[in-house]
Formats: C-alpha cells, sequence, structure tokens
C-alpha cells in the first residue's frame, strides 16, 4: 500500500519534470531557429534603409511617401512562462521575455521592410514600434503573447 503511494505521487512530480525537459529543449531550439532565419534577413544585402527620423533630409524629395507597417504576434513557450513565474516571486529582470521582444521587434522591421520594398522604396523614415501584451484568460494572468507593429513612411523615389 505504501509503495501504490508513493508511486502516486511520484508519477505526476515525474511527468511535471518531463514536460519542463521537453519544452525547454523544444523552446531554445525555435527559439535559435527564429534568431538565424532573423539574422540571415537582416544581413542579407540591399535591405531598405530606415531611420528613427522624423522627416527626411531635404534633399530626398521623392514623388510618392506611403505608410509601411509590419506586424508579429510571438508567444512565450511554457518553460519560459514557468521561469518567469518563478522569477516574478523574487523579482529581477525577467530575461526570458527580454529576448520575447527582442525576436518579435526585429521581425516586424524586417516585415515592414518586405512591404517597403514591394512598394519599391528605398527608404523608410519616422520608424517606430507599437507593443501590445495579450495576455491568457483573464487581464491578470501573466503575458500569453505579445504583438509588435512596426511602422514608418516610405520614400517611394525614381530608379
Amino acid at each position: 500500500m505504501g509503495s501504490l503511494l508513493t508511486l502516486q505521487f511520484l508519477f505526476p512530480l515525474l511527468l511535471a519534470i518531463l514536460l519542463l525537459v521537453t519544452g525547454y529543449i523544444s523552446g531554445r531550439y525555435l527559439e535559435r531557429k527564429h534568431y538565424e532565419h532573423i539574422i540571415a534577413e537582416e544581413t542579407r544585402p540591399g535591405q531598405v534603409m530606415v531611420f528613427p527620423l522624423r522627416l527626411p533630409p531635404p534633399s530626398l524629395s521623392p514623388p510618392e511617401t506611403a505608410l509601411v507597417m509590419g506586424s508579429v504576434v510571438i508567444s512565450v513557450d511554457y518553460f519560459k512562462r514557468f521561469i518567469a513565474t518563478l522569477r516574478m516571486l523574487v523579482g529581477g529582470r525577467l530575461n526570458s521575455y527580454e529576448s520575447l521582444l527582442d525576436r518579435a521587434r526585429r521581425e516586424a522591421l524586417l516585415r515592414m521592410r518586405a512591404e517597403a520594398e514591394a512598394m519599391g522604396a528605398k527608404e523608410v523614415f519616422n520608424v517606430k514600434y507599437e507593443t501590445a501584451v495579450i495576455s491568457g484568460r483573464s487581464a491578470q494572468s501573466q503575458v500569453g503573447s505579445v504583438e509588435v507593429l512596426a511602422y514608418g513612411t516610405a520614400l517611394i523615389g525614381k530608379d
């Protein structure tokens, strides 16, 4: 009877540990692959130039301008959510969420650049970011996903 009771308590613990390890391994792998994709796109030659300046220099007077946007929603994996929950108990920086925001900002910027490139733009000025946290079931719950919108004014000039 005692060994059955021990097994009854041991099984959920082992299952939880197995799920955490699986979440850690798969989350690290997917995050690494996403960073590899982002770095490959950022270093691709012929990228559209982006500037945080509000107005372009007077020497650049394009015949046309357009609003360009890039949006992305990225979710945090279960292991990072678990670690962030533990970290919130003691306080401090949530490094697991910092990498989530970094990936989201960079991916949104890449998508905005792709839209500008499709329009024939060579530069984008007044680039800004908007970030929204998408919670789980209620407003009190933890971060489930984050949405980042990058937008700016594309200068579509003559080639």
